[in-house]
């Protein structure tokens, strides 16, 4: 099995690179990937593989085995990209303006592809279903995942376990990483607004200064995770953005403040949460003004399940070589994945897509992101070889 997966890969190879190079070249956002889902779509109509929609953009394709097994297992790829402009200069750059693929959903959904592809040559020798998820809108919130959960993705039929890949610029291409058990962050939108009373630069007596209770307030509530939080347990709490909107010489009425927090424990995010609004609002009471606080609730921590992900690892070992899998350390970004992660058994795992050589090392969500291709002659194969062994090939 292992050796004719490899040479459906190495034969589906190029017109992978082309796949990716197309969906690369027409980057779409969020809840917006009609083109995208055309394309995916067609494939898997040439190919004769059955599909229904979800979630509006979304795809839900469906191998069946010649050989009978009640096993199913769910392999996910997302579809949207990112408002940002895209520095690198490929012929496949974005022909969209100021939409780009910087977080390698692009890789991810051509590779799943090249995955089906490689599955369906091989239905009459494997015995399981195999479910074909292409997502949309993994970047903003609610998240896609949690849309096609509750559309039926996990029913009907009802896999028992999911997996899914995601590339990692700080890996070496070739290479995967597994981590077992919790390996990625929740995550918050955090929205306050502090309220006081605006006039002359030169008249502070006579004003309520919202700059000066933000500022204490961007202090103080760093104090939630230096001196609340367990500090076994790994939080974060960010501002990446204030807007005082007033003048050298002119104190505003109001700032609004914009951050984010992540943990890898729910009692402790939810006791956070009170935590920070009570701060925030005992501070601007304190100083005259007032505080609204707003938490939008996003994407769960993610859990990696440990015998599905134990053995994804030995299967990667066995695909690739114990060389070229390595131990992941817990990383505090998010992924609507942990939707899925939440409800059945799920593995999330890195494909190296770096190569200092070729410039591919720039982190996602920038505008210089881009992989080295030959990542793709791994991410195919191995997904399958994953798939049919975890259903017991």
């Amino acid at each position: 099995m292992k050796q004719k997966i490899q040479e459906l890969s190495a034969k589906i190879y190029n017109d992978v690179v082309g796949y990716r190079h197309h969906i690369h070249a027409h980057p779409e956002l969020s809840f917006k990937e009609f083109q995208t889902s055309l394309f995916i779509k067609d494939k898997l109509t040439k190919w004769g593989i059955e599909f229904t929609d979800m979630a509006n953009t979304g795809i839900v394709g469906l191998i069946k085995g010649k050989i009978p097994s009640e096993n199913i297992i769910a392999l996910r790829a997302d579809m949207d990209a990112l408002p940002i402009h895209e520095a690198n200069d490929k012929p496949y750059r974005s022909k969209n303006q100021g939409v780009m693929h910087a977080c390698g959903h692009d890789v991810h959904s051509s590779s799943l592809l090249g995955t089906a592809y490689i599955l369906n040559q091989l239905k009459d020798e494997f015995a399981g279903t195999i479910k074909l998820v292409f997502q949309p809108a993994e970047e903003v919130l609610p998240g896609g995942a949690s849309i096609m959960i509750k559309e039926g993705v996990l029913e009907n039929p009802k896999p028992q376990a999911i997996v899914g890949q995601h590339v990692m610029p700080l890996i070496e291409t070739g290479k995967v990483g597994f981590r077992s058990g919790i390996y990625m962050a929740s995550t918050d939108e955090l929205y306050v607004t502090v309220h006081g009373k605006g006039g002359h630069g030169a008249q502070p007596h006579q004003n309520i200064d919202p700059v000066l209770i933000t500022a204490h307030i961007i202090v103080a509530l760093q104090q939630i995770v230096s001196r609340n939080a367990d500090p076994r347990l790994p939080s974060v709490l960010s501002f990446g953005k204030v807007n005082a909107n007033g003048a050298t010489n002119i104190i505003p009425n109001e700032v609004k403040l914009e951050g984010t927090f992540r943990t890898l424990n729910e009692d402790w995010r939810n006791e956070a949460h009170k935590l920070m609004k009570k701060m925030a609002e005992g501070i601007a009471e304190s100083m005259g003004g007032s505080c609204e606080f707003t938490i939008m609730r996003g994407y769960p921590f993610l859990i990696n399940e440990e015998k599905l992900t134990d053995n994804a690892r030995t299967f990667a070992e066995e695909y690739l070589g114990k060389e070229n899998v390595i131990d992941l350390d817990i990383w505090m970004a998010a992924e609507d994945f942990a939707y899925y992660s939440q409800v059945t058994d799920a593995c999330f795992y890195r494909l190296g897509t770096g190569n200092a050589e070729k410039g591919t090392t720039y982190s996602v969500h920038t505008p210089n992101f881009d992989i080295d291709e030959d990542a793709l002659k791994t991410s195919t194969g191995l997904m399958a070889y994953i798939a049919l062994k975890q259903l017991g090939n």
